[in-house]
């Protein structure tokens, strides 16, 4: 599977790192990056085909992965627009919805729509996917492989429950660091040390996410065995639930999801 890649940023680079180690060969990669430095570095790192423009030879891919940044798409794909076959592109762009791509390429229809988060970095990212129909389904376990590379995916059978997937695990890692900041805060307030405090924290969080993963049984479950009568567990537990925890947290991804419908809604616009 030949792979080009329009953009050559930290999660292209995340994607071009786990795809090297999966077994994928640098000759059948290839990224167009405007900014020199860029480009030497992705040469230098990764060994790969760096191009300030897309050439004959970078279009010449199977899967077109789009990397830059929303706002610079629309001009980005300007001189490909009306020029692509068969080849499968993948949007990893934040907001910007298919049928806006497919328009800025001159009606191509072959699209994938992948919102991935910052632990793909790392290899441990959730990447929700959405496929346009005519997107077959060896094109969708294509793009399973790629995406393998930084972690695991699932797929949506409707594009507007990726501003449900943005407001979850897009965004989702902010809340973690959120939540890591203020169990330490709390942590120095009854006495730890900042360091052991955060030490504490992210390990307790790194235990618990892994405990969920691995486990059958559902949080609740989990968080019940947790939790004794009477208990200093049952005690924080009723601390929440009088803050309203629950409705605090749904409320938080009812608007980041609405944030992510309107800002479809702006980059689309014919008036950018």
């Amino acid at each position: 599977m030949k792979i080009t890649f329009l953009g050559g940023g930290n999660m292209a680079s995340a994607l071009i790192g786990g795809l090297l180690k999966q077994g994928f060969s640098a000759t059948d990669i290839q990224v167009v990056e405007l900014y020199e430095a860029a480009r030497e570095r992705l040469q230098q790192d990764f060994g790969v085909r760096a191009v300030a423009a897309l050439d004959d030879a970078a279009q010449a891919c199977e899967v077109l992965v789009l990397a830059v940044k929303p706002q610079q798409m629309r001009e980005a794909l300007a001189p490909v627009a009306g020029k692509l076959a068969n080849q499968l592109v993948v949007s990893i762009a934040a907001g910007l919805r298919l049928a806006d791509i497919g328009r800025w390429l001159g009606g191509h229809s072959l699209l994938v729509r992948a919102m991935p988060n910052t632990p793909a970095l790392i290899g441990q990212g959730m990447t929700g996917l959405f496929a346009d129909a005519s997107v077959s389904a060896a094109q969708r376990a294509a793009v399973d492989r790629i995406m393998a590379a930084v972690g695991s995916s699932v797929w949506v059978e409707e594009e507007a429950l990726i501003d449900a997937v943005t407001a979850l695990s897009g965004s989702g890692p902010a809340y973690v660091f959120h939540f890591i900041e203020a169990l330490e805060a709390a942590g120095e307030k009854l006495g730890l040390s900042a360091e052991t405090a955060r030490q504490l924290a992210i390990q307790t969080l790194v235990g618990a996410s892994a405990l969920a993963a691995a486990s059958p049984e559902a949080p609740a479950v989990l968080r019940e065995r947790v939790t004794s009568k009477g208990g200093t567990t049952e005690a924080a537990l009723k601390s929440f639930a009088v803050d309203g925890f629950l409705p605090m947290v749904e409320r938080a991804l009812t608007a980041a999801a609405a944030r992510g419908h309107e800002l479809g809604e702006i980059l689309g616009a014919d008036t950018n």
